[in-house]
């Protein structure tokens, strides 16, 4: 059965817009339906020198229809305030999170097969008055799940993270037996269903540097990482660690892992750039729903200017579509 994929622009005076714009000139094997302003993506269109025949829809139909190049289907939500490309706006601040909303919606209602997002702007959320820490937590909230583990997929390697959007001063006292023991269970689960693999090889990062150094730089792998590591082991799982940060992503242990499981989140994300910035995707693993995302922001700077690369996006989409097969 043909796929239906929702999409989010994200922020709309970033380069979200654009980017779907872009991936809306290709055909694919997969019905697309953005949740936007359609006056939103007519404007940024025509700025981008684009031709796009946009179709309003209330999914309604009964069978998804295969994606035409040069045509979007959107399920329209409207701007509070006209949009400038680069210039942020708290007042359409509600608008993204109602996209997102209705998305989550249409997920669980079992209506849709994925979302792919596009990137938002976190601080002008926060400004406008209404708390928001990411996509991955705000779908959490909206599916009612307790733990879900933020999955980077890039070329080389898989890596996710124990912690996601935290100041790292209080990284050290969120690493507890609890925390790890529930998100290696979420990361093997998503490994097992996404990706096939009957028992995932998992290597855990340490959270100090040289992974403890053996209790001299911190004690967290002596008292928490390792029993709990060790403990899973027993269970017969493929869980190894902890390693040090520094070393655990070179060539040989990368082919001895099928994902890494870092402690927080800059101690795997400046790897993932540098390794495959505009290719890597992020998924979110334990929804009831598939969410994958681009690795990038808004890069407000060139929004509306046609240099954004859609590279991201549509790896994010190949990889939504090849894992709803």
């Amino acid at each position: 059965m043909l796929k239906r994929i929702l999409l989010t622009p994200g922020e709309p005076a970033g380069i979200g817009p654009d980017i779907i714009l872009k991936l809306a000139q290709q055909a694919w094997e997969a019905e697309l339906i953005v949740i936007a302003d359609p006056a939103l993506l007519r404007e940024r269109a025509n700025a981008l020198g684009m031709t796009i025949q946009l179709g309003e829809t209330d999914l309604t139909d009964s069978e998804p229809q295969p994606h035409q190049a040069g045509r979007l289907r959107v399920l329209p939500v409207s701007l509070a305030n006209p949009v400038i490309p680069g210039k942020l706006n708290p007042a359409n601040a509600a608008y993204v999170l109602e996209t997102l909303e209705l998305a989550a919606r249409l997920c669980l209602q079992k209506k849709t097969n994925a979302i792919v997002t596009g990137p938002v702007n976190k601080a002008v959320i926060n400004d406008a008055g209404i708390p928001f820490s990411g996509h991955t937590e705000f779908f959490a909230e909206k599916a009612g799940v307790d733990q879900t583990v933020m999955l980077f997929v890039a070329e080389q390697f898989k890596v996710a993270l124990a912690t996601t959007h935290l100041p790292l001063s209080n990284v050290a006292a969120s690493i507890s037996t609890e925390l790890l023991t529930s998100v290696l269970n979420v990361l093997e689960s998503g490994l097992k269903k996404w990706f096939q693999l009957d028992t995932p090889r998992i290597a855990v990062c340490g959270l100090n540097p040289h992974a403890g150094e053996s209790g001299h730089l911190g004690r967290e792998e002596i008292d928490i990482i390792a029993p709990l590591i060790n403990a899973m082991q027993q269970q017969g799982k493929k869980i190894t660690g902890p390693l040090p940060a520094d070393s655990i992503f070179t060539k040989e242990r990368l082919q001895q892992a099928d994902a890494i499981l870092a402690m927080y989140h800059d101690q795997a994300l400046p790897l993932v750039k540098y390794a495959s910035f505009g290719q890597a995707v992020n998924m979110t693993l334990g929804l009831p729903f598939l969410r994958t995302s681009v690795d990038h922001g808004t890069a407000l700077d060139i929004a509306g200017t046609g240099k954004a690369d859609a590279g991201s996006l549509e790896a994010a989409l190949r990889l939504s579509i090849k894992l709803n097969q």
